[in-house]
C-alpha cells in the first residue's frame, strides 16, 4: 500500500479489484469517475496502474489474504460508488486448452463479493471471459448472480463485444452488474457496427499516426498528425510516443510473417495467431502468459506488435503509460478490460448513481445473444 500524495476531488469513486494495469479504471476516469484502490498479485501491473492513477492507493498480493481491515485502511475515509473486477479467467477462458471447473481461478468472484460486502457500494461490476456463460452448464453464471443478488443488489447479467463500443477489436465479455433496488438498469446503447458506423478496424487504429518499425526498432515520435476519429481519440494532446519498441524477431519468424497475407494464420498449428486484416477489428487480444512470443502480426510490417499498437487495438489513450518492458506490456494489454467498453458501462452507472436510472440505453429483456440467455 502507498499513501496518496494528493486529496481525491469530489468525483465519483471506484474501486478497482483484480485491477491489472487498470482497463476499467482508464474508462471509469473517462466517465468522470476517480480510482480510490487498485488491488492486484501481479507487481509490474499494479506498477502501472499507480503510474497513471497517481492519487489511488494501491495493494499487491492475494486477494484471498487481504483482511477487512487492511482494505477499510487503504480506502480510507472516502466512500466508494462502485466496485469494479476483471476475475481472472484463465479457468473459463476457451484459449486455455486445460481448462476444468476445477480450476482454483474459477472461485476468485467469492473473494469479490467478500469485498463487496464489505465495502457495500452503490454499484458492482464483475467481467470474465464469454465461456463462463457455459462451463458447468451455467453454474457458474448462476452461483455469481445468486452472490452478488444475496448482498441485496439486483443483479444484471450480459455479454457484450467490445467492438460494438468503439473499441478496433471484437473481444466479447460476460458482464454482471448489480445495482440498488429500484434503480432502473439499462445497458449501454450500441454506437458501432451498422452501415452508417462501421466497426473501427486494424487499419484506424495503428496505421494513421504510428511511424514504421523493423524488427527491435523503437520510435518516440509520431509519422504526422492523425487523420482519424478513433487515432485522434486515442492519440488527444499527447505529443511523446511511448511503448512503441518491435519485438526483436530471427529472420526466419520476419519471412513467415512477411510471406503471410493479412488476416491469414502465420502457423498452421496455430491458427489463431495470424497476420491482422487493416480492413477489419482485430481478433481477441490475449496475454499469451510470460513467454516471449507475439500474437498477432503487423497488417503491412513484417513484424510482431509494439505495445503502443497492442494498447490501441485495445482503446487505451497514448498517454497510458506501461512498465514492465515488451512482455509484460503484452500481458497487461492482453488482461485489460478495453477503456472504451468500460466508460460505456461507466457512462450508464454514473447515471445511476446521480439520477437512479439511466436516461438511455437498452433495457435488459431487449437484450439478446446466441451465447447467454438471460436469467
Amino acid at each position: 500500500m502507498r499513501e496518496r500524495t494528493s486529496p481525491l476531488t469530489k468525483k465519483l469513486k471506484v474501486l478497482d479489484l483484480f485491477c491489472g494495469c487498470g482497463g476499467f479504471a482508464c474508462g471509469f476516469a473517462m466517465a468522470g469517475f476517480e480510482a480510490v484502490l487498485g488491488v492486484d498479485i501481479l507487481p509490474p501491473a499494479l506498477t502501472t496502474f499507480a503510474i497513471n492513477n497517481k492519487y489511488a492507493n494501491v495493494i499487491v498480493g492475494d486477494i484471498r489474504k487481504l483482511t477487512s481491515e487492511a482494505l477499510l485502511e487503504a480506502i480510507g475515509d472516502v466512500p466508494v460508488d462502485v466496485i469494479t473486477g476483471g476475475v481472472p479467467c484463465q479457468g473459463f477462458s476457451r484459449s486455455n486448452r486445460k481448462r476444468h471447473e476445477k480450476d482454483d481461478r474459477n472461485f476468485l468472484f467469492q473473494e469479490f463479493v467478500r469485498v463487496v460486502g464489505v465495502v457495500r457500494p452503490k454499484v458492482v461490476v464483475l467481467e470474465n471471459v464469454s465461456g463462463l456463460a457455459q462451463m458447468s452448464s451455467g453454474a457458474f453464471k448462476e452461483a455469481i448472480s445468486s452472490a452478488i443478488a444475496g448482498l441485496g443488489y439486483d443483479v444484471y447479467c450480459t455479454i457484450l463485444n467490445a467492438a460494438d463500443y468503439g473499441v478496433p477489436q471484437k473481444r466479447q465479455r460476460i458482464f454482471f452488474v448489480g445495482v440498488q433496488p429500484g434503480v432502473a438498469w439499462r445497458w449501454p446503447q450500441k454506437i458501432r457496427g451498422s452501415e452508417a458506423s462501421p466497426h473501427f478496424t486494424v487499419g484506424q487504429a495503428i496505421l494513421d499516426d504510428l511511424p514504421g518499425l523493423s524488427s527491435a526498432e523503437a520510435a518516440d515520435t509520431y509519422q504526422g498528425a492523425p487523420t482519424n476519429e478513433l487515432s485522434q481519440l486515442l492519440r488527444g494532446d499527447c505529443q511523446v510516443l511511448t511503448s512503441h519498441e518491435a519485438p526483436s524477431h530471427p529472420q526466419s519468424t520476419i519471412n513467415r510473417i512477411g510471406r503471410t497475407k493479412p488476416g491469414a494464420p502465420m502457423y498452421n498449428s496455430f491458427k489463431q495467431r495470424i497476420r491482422l486484416d487493416p480492413n477489419k477489428p482485430s481478433p481477441t487480444q490475449i496475454c499469451g502468459g510470460i513467454r516471449p512470443q507475439f500474437q498477432f502480426g503487423h497488417p503491412s510490417q513484417p513484424r510482431g506488435l509494439s505495445i503502443r499498437e497492442r494498447a490501441r487495438l485495445q482503446s487505451f489513450p497514448d498517454n497510458y503509460v506501461f512498465f514492465g518492458g515488451i512482455v509484460q506490456g503484452r500481458v497487461q494489454t492482453g488482461n485489460a478490460v478495453p477503456p472504451l467498453l468500460a466508460k460505456a458501462l461507466a457512462d450508464q452507472i454514473m447515471q445511476c448513481v446521480k439520477f437512479g436510472k439511466c436516461a438511455s440505453g437498452i433495457v435488459p429483456s431487449e437484450i439478446s445473444s446466441p451465447e447467454l440467455p438471460l436469467s
